[in-house]
């Protein structure tokens, strides 16, 4: 029988100090937008000096980066996890949900974190920048389920960028109407347009 190693007390203080730090932090981003807060505005809010806040982010960026982090690593775990049987349009639309359905919990600040990422450049370049990375790693899950060269063969790379422009979709609808869409329905929505060229290109 396997156990779980224990979270050390510096590690959960570690955490806690994180946690508050990126709480404080996106509520007044989200409130003020990005440009105008400041990091000394930020340690105030959370408690904290200037000098533990760079102990975790070495700039405002990487606070809202590092919230959105996990969504990449959480997406290929589920596409790795999904049944081989399913048609890869079944699999993207369950992996590009893994991150909508964490928003369910917490939709306001999720949303609040989307708008602030669709609206300013910097965060939204650095978004797609991370996006470009966790395009590569769907496309090598992609390519093992479907017999593919993620290296030579082209459906993959496409298959995997086109799962990912279809959550932007979600995400960009999601804000625009001020979080009154589902974004699980609109998920399901983008997807039953998309799964003809993902299933079709896959057998060819």
């Amino acid at each position: 029988m396997t156990t779980r190693p224990e979270v050390s007390l510096a590690q959960r203080k570690r955490q806690l100090v994180s946690d508050e730090l990126t709480g404080a932090a996106l509520k007044l981003l989200a409130r003020k937008g990005f440009d105008a807060v400041t990091i000394d505005e930020i340690v105030a809010a959370a408690g904290v000096s200037k000098r533990t806040f760079f102990r975790y982010f070495a700039s405002k960026e990487d606070v809202v980066i590092q919230f959105l982090a996990e969504m990449g690593t959480g997406m290929r775990a589920e596409l790795a996890g999904r049944p081989a049987q399913e048609p890869p349009s079944v699999a993207l639309r369950h992996t590009v949900r893994v991150p909508l359905d964490a928003c369910a919990g917490h939709a306001e600040q999720a949303l609040s974190v989307v708008r602030l990422v669709l609206d300013t450049p910097a965060l939204l370049a650095r978004f797609l920048e991370r996006q470009a990375q966790w395009r590569d790693g769907l496309a090598r899950e992609l390519a093992d389920r479907v017999g593919q060269d993620a290296d030579t063969d082209l459906y993959p790379y496409v298959a995997a960028g086109i799962a990912l422009s279809a959550f932007d979709a979600v995400l960009q609808r999601w804000s625009e109407s001020d979080g009154s869409e589902d974004p699980a329905a609109l998920t399901d929505r983008v997807f039953t347009v998309i799964a003809p060229a993902l299933d079709n290109s896959a057998r060819g």
